[in-house]
């Protein structure tokens, strides 16, 4: 008899834990347009579910190039140190709106269409930011010598040369299917870092008014060219308020993700305030995200060299505290790069003998961390 009281006593506790970790997801989650693709919504539907678990770990141009080395099959600087894959990989189009071969980091347009399809094909995630040029003056992204925004909304002078960039980037977005033919479901995350002033649609540089009009407009324009496999990514770098990072946001009906970016600069072990801010600005966010049922994210992040051997299991891990995020992705891994003043090596994630990546094994053991295999 006393048996038969435990085991249903801890049948009841058992249910009690999923109905708890169930209650945790957020069910009014909804994704912002509604002919999204079916394999669309369900990985909408997972990122936010995932949250329970853990969160995804990202990398940009993970399969392209490491630390010198460079379009090796299968090849991937994550993968030397812990034997598995990131469960998310970033890549960015610039370029695309001015008809190049390759992308602003020099990877072909061919190239990366093939590494997204590989990613999906094993069960990863993949995301998509855009570093557009300048319309008014040419230039790239980082020129934010004029108000630029306003010549390409609609009765702008630039509007109909950036409904072709839009074009032209929606052709692309289109050409990700799977091998049944299927549309690749991708986080887009255009316009990232908005509250920075580095960016030509950066704060600053054009009004609250003109960045809402803005993100509208591309968010209906690529749906009317028949892109639907869209998750989008609303992302900002610093702020200190709702107000702040609600100031150009265009509505909660415009975005699926709302996210930061924000870098580590200093010696973490003089210097607490990356983990303090990520902090304030996480708690920032969830509060945000609460209210309008969206999961949240650190969409870029890192430590350039990553110098303090530690930085993946205290400092990173601080960072991001007890928050619920869907992911958190860091920088990519260029090796030498000689177009910085001065060249320098330029990677934010461990290679093998590298001094973080013995911690970095241990983030990976981690019950909290998801990479590939954890997620197929």
């Amino acid at each position: 008899m006393k048996s038969t009281y435990i085991f249903l006593f801890s049948c009841i506790i058992s249910l009690n834990s999923c109905l708890a970790k169930a209650s945790s997801i957020d069910t009014n989650l909804s994704i912002c347009d509604k002919k999204a693709t079916k394999e669309t919504k369900a990985l909408y539907q997972k990122l936010n579910h995932i949250r329970t678990k853990g969160f995804l770990f990202g990398h940009q141009d993970d399969l392209a190039y490491g630390v010198n080395w460079k379009y090796e099959a299968n090849r991937s600087d994550v993968k030397d140190v812990v034997g598995d894959y990131p469960a998310v990989y970033g890549w960015d189009i610039a370029g695309i709106e001015k008809d190049a071969v390759n992308n602003i980091d020099g990877i072909p347009f061919d190239k990366m269409r093939q590494f997204i399809q590989d990613v999906n094909a094993r069960g990863g995630i993949n995301t998509i930011s855009w570093h557009l040029d300048n319309p008014m003056t040419g230039k790239d992204a980082w020129d934010n010598s004029t108000k630029s925004i306003s010549s390409i909304l609609p009765k702008g002078e630039n509007h109909q040369k950036f409904s072709i960039w839009l074009d032209k980037t929606a052709h692309f977005l289109r050409s990700l299917k799977d091998k049944n033919g299927r549309d690749i479901p991708i986080l887009f995350r255009p316009y990232h870092e908005l509250t920075g002033n580095w960016f030509w649609w950066g704060k600053g540089n054009c009004s609250p008014e003109d960045f809402k009009i803005l993100w509208k407009f591309t968010f209906t324009y690529l749906q009317k060219k028949g892109v639907h496999n869209l998750i989008y990514v609303y992302n900002t770098a610093d702020f200190n308020s709702k107000e702040a990072f609600l100031e150009n946001y265009p509505g909660a009906d415009y975005a699926d993700i709302l996210s930061f970016d924000k870098y580590q600069y200093t010696d973490p072990t003089k210097d607490n305030s990356f983990v303090e801010d990520c902090q304030k600005q996480f708690e920032i966010l969830d509060q945000i995200a609460k209210k309008q049922h969206k999961p949240i994210a650190f969409a870029e992040t890192g430590y350039e060299q990553i110098p303090y051997s530690k930085w993946w299991t205290e400092t990173l891990m601080n960072a991001i505290g007890n928050y619920k995020i869907a992911y958190v992705l860091v920088w990519r891994n260029h090796g030498m790069n000689v177009h910085m003043d001065p060249p320098h090596m330029h990677y934010y994630a461990p290679y093998p003998g590298q001094v973080s990546a013995d911690d970095f094994v241990n983030f990976y053991k981690m019950n909290s961390t998801l990479f590939e295999k954890d997620i197929k």
